[in-house]
């Protein structure tokens, strides 16, 4: 049991830590003006934007007071997720690790930023995706893996 539950805390903090990383250095390059906005390749672009809302932008508040309300939600989900985590096995268990991991990161910035560090900007001719982050992308993955999981139980009953 303890060993299992060591691999699932270096599961999490890899993904916090890959998170951590990339802001880092999008921080750093985004140094002295604080902003950035280059294109990587004609579709990807690393755009530096201060999210204070929840996953991509939504439910952008100026008020300290929603934004703590959201902020203390996001934390009561991410401990909740955190229990189905140690209570599930193999593939459902790295889905949710998967998204307690890129939590924690959003999290943190959250904390320590009041507000979330978003640069991954993609777009394709007239279609432009909501600009993202790395613990956005493990936190997807990780959702998109439960539905798929999920519809395959239900197919078999």
């Amino acid at each position: 049991m303890l060993k299992r539950n060591i691999s699932s805390l270096i599961i999490i903090f890899i993904i916090f830590f890959l998170d951590r990383v990339s802001k880092y250095v999008i921080l750093n390059l985004s140094q002295p003006l604080a902003e950035l906005n280059f294109s990587v390749t004609s579709f990807l672009n690393f755009n530096l934007v201060w999210n204070n809302g929840i996953a991509f932008g939504l439910f952008s508040f100026d008020q300290n007071i929603y934004y703590n309300v959201i902020t203390s939600i996001i934390i009561l989900v991410t401990s909740t997720i955190i229990w189905f985590a140690f209570k599930s096995k193999g593939l459902e268990k790295i889905s949710y690790l998967m998204i307690v991991g890129g939590s924690f990161g959003n999290i943190f910035d959250r904390l320590y930023y009041s507000s979330v560090i978003d640069f991954i900007d993609i777009s394709y001719n007239n279609f432009h995706w909501f600009i993202f982050n790395v613990a956005d992308i493990f936190i997807s993955i990780g959702v998109v893996v439960l539905i798929v999981l999920e519809f395959l139980k239900t197919k078999k009953i």
